[in-house]
């Protein structure tokens, strides 16, 4: 059974910085595996934040978050990590940590992932 756990989110300034953590377990990764961070505000939709093939190659960023956020991978600790960086009140959601088996690419659609982490809250005050 594949779990997913994040951890790092928290109350931040406007500007400031947080580290979110998904340490991943229940499975032996692919390397086309590909891991994933979503978000959802409240009264919106999930909506795709970016992701990163297993074997560390491609990555994709949704372009509110371009230059802003980075997310990478620790193999040996089958952890991924989103880096973000100059946040802003709009990026206040609760972030999820999402796996899309044997996909080879990134894929900005949430349907297409296959296992989800339980969220953790990011707020970001002006």
């Amino acid at each position: 059974q594949v779990q997913l756990v994040e951890s790092g989110g928290g109350l931040v300034q406007t500007g400031g910085s947080l580290r979110l953590s998904c340490a991943a377990s229940g499975r032996t990764f692919n390397s086309d595996d590909v891991m994933g961070w979503f978000r959802q505000a409240p009264g919106k939709e999930r909506e795709f934040v970016a992701a990163v093939v297993w074997s560390g190659g491609s990555t994709t960023y949704a372009d509110s978050v371009k230059g802003r956020f980075t997310i990478s991978r620790d193999n040996a600790k089958n952890t991924v990590y989103l880096q973000m960086n100059s946040l802003k009140p709009e990026d206040t959601a609760v972030y999820y940590c999402t796996l899309d088996k044997w996909a080879r690419v990134p894929r900005t659609q949430k349907d297409f992932y296959d296992y989800w982490g339980q969220g953790t809250q990011v707020t970001v005050s002006s």
